[in-house]
């Protein structure tokens, strides 16, 4: 489906660079692609911490094993800079490399297939721009049968659909453009969908929240929950579109402070989008249908009783009694915080035990008080009992969280 567009796309790049135009038309596609690029936060997943930009080599922990990102500078040996423009293409719309073998969906193609050629290519003459870097990416360290790329064709036909998103004709251009750059540049679905045992995501719990391993304020790699997106009470039901977009383009708004996974994301990639964009992705993100996920059991009364006692030892003077906060104290916990009510606490754990890792540098404007971690002063059953009560109280309903769940985190 999206390769017929190839010719045509392709064809445009070559017929400027034939013209007088051509320097104006390439330095727009290239800074365009920038943009773009941008928005598709390439650089958090292709850049390591104290890196050359783009070089690749980032790990991910998978259920499947490690797999490290690609080097995509224009270096000609270990980088694309031998790739043409049609095997960009590929790569992004088919998930498949020059040399035919299959891409690993851990490079999400399965969001960037829905975007258009004249987009990808754009992003293809920025990183052609930029400066070149010999480094070869680390070998996967992939368990049988996973590091047989040949099977992944099977995995295709089951969970991969090719091609261009399509604009929806009953919703507005604003709507549409929140559409695109969320289910495709942006990708959120890669992090805010559960995923089966295959690792595809689950397209009747799309964006309800999603599970995958990262970094604690240790350097640890524990596992991480992204939250529900939808509008659900657990998601963004409470959330209206202003606060979405000032999120996303601040990195705060009244209900939370990004940390953690997510300041690589405003960081590097919501924060330098146009504010345009960005309110339309708050308008799509707003306008999900409400989905959620099976929480966990209900609590019992004496784990919210002892839950209670160690929140008014530990938590009461910043969060205060009533959950709220304070504007120069801490965020509020009741409803609202999608963290607190997330059907997995796996962030939630990660927090009240390490801390929040708040942006570095900091935000224009610090709200609250920095978070003690707490992991050195409660047990995994108080941890468990502290982290139940916030999740059932002040209208917050959620799962119970139990001791083995926090020794997973420690």
């Amino acid at each position: 489906m999206g390769r017929m567009l190839y010719p045509v796309a392709i064809a445009a790049l070559c017929f400027a660079g034939m013209f007088g135009a051509s320097n104006t038309q390439a330095a727009d596609d290239i800074e365009r692609g920038k943009y773009l690029l941008t928005a598709g936060n390439c650089a958090s997943c292709h850049t390591v911490d104290g890196g050359e930009f783009m070089a690749g080599g980032l790990k991910f922990d998978t259920p499947f094993g490690v797999i490290y990102s690609t080097n995509i500078t224009p270096d000609p040996d270990t980088g694309i800079g031998s790739w043409t423009a049609e095997q960009f293409l590929t790569s992004m719309r088919e998930g498949v490399r020059p040399d035919g073998q299959h891409l690993y969906p851990v490079f999400p193609y399965t969001a960037y297939t829905k975007m258009t050629d004249e987009d990808i290519l754009a992003i293809f003459s920025y990183l052609q721009s930029i400066t070149a870097v010999r480094q070869r990416t680390p070998e996967n360290e992939l368990s049988f049968p996973f590091n047989q790329r040949s099977l992944l064709f099977m995995w295709k036909a089951l969970f991969f659909d090719e091609g261009p998103l399509e604009a929806d004709a009953t919703q507005t251009d604003e709507w549409n453009r929140g559409a695109y750059l969320v289910e495709a540049l942006a990708h959120c679905s890669v992090c805010h969908t559960p995923r089966n045992f295959m690792g595809a995501e689950k397209s009747s719990l799309r964006m309800t929240g999603g599970t995958y391993n990262d970094k604690v304020p240790t350097g640890d790699v524990r596992p991480w929950a992204a939250p529900n997106l939808t509008s659900a009470q657990s998601g963004l039901g409470l959330w209206p579109v202003e606060e979405i977009a000032a999120y996303l383009q601040n990195g705060q708004n009244r209900f939370v402070t990004t940390f953690g996974p997510m300041n690589e994301v405003i960081l590097n990639s919501t924060r330098y989008l146009d504010r345009a964009d960005v309110n339309a992705m708050a308008v799509y993100l707003n306008s999900l249908e409400a989905n959620e996920q099976k929480g966990g059991p209900a609590p019992s009364a004496e784990v919210m009783r002892q839950g209670e006692t160690l929140y008014n030892v530990h938590c009461g003077t910043c969060h205060l009694p009533t959950g709220l906060g304070g504007d120069d104290s801490g965020p509020q916990l009741a409803n609202g915080s999608l963290v607190v009510r997330a059907s997995n606490p796996a962030s939630l754990i990660n927090v009240i035990l390490y801390g929040p890792e708040l942006p570095d540098p900091p935000l224009p404007t610090e709200r609250w008080k920095p978070m003690e971690p707490f992991g050195d002063l409660l047990s995994d059953e108080e941890l468990a009992a502290l982290a139940t009560f916030v999740r059932n109280s002040w209208g917050n309903s959620a799962g119970a969280v139990n001791a083995d769940q926090v020794k997973e985190h420690r």
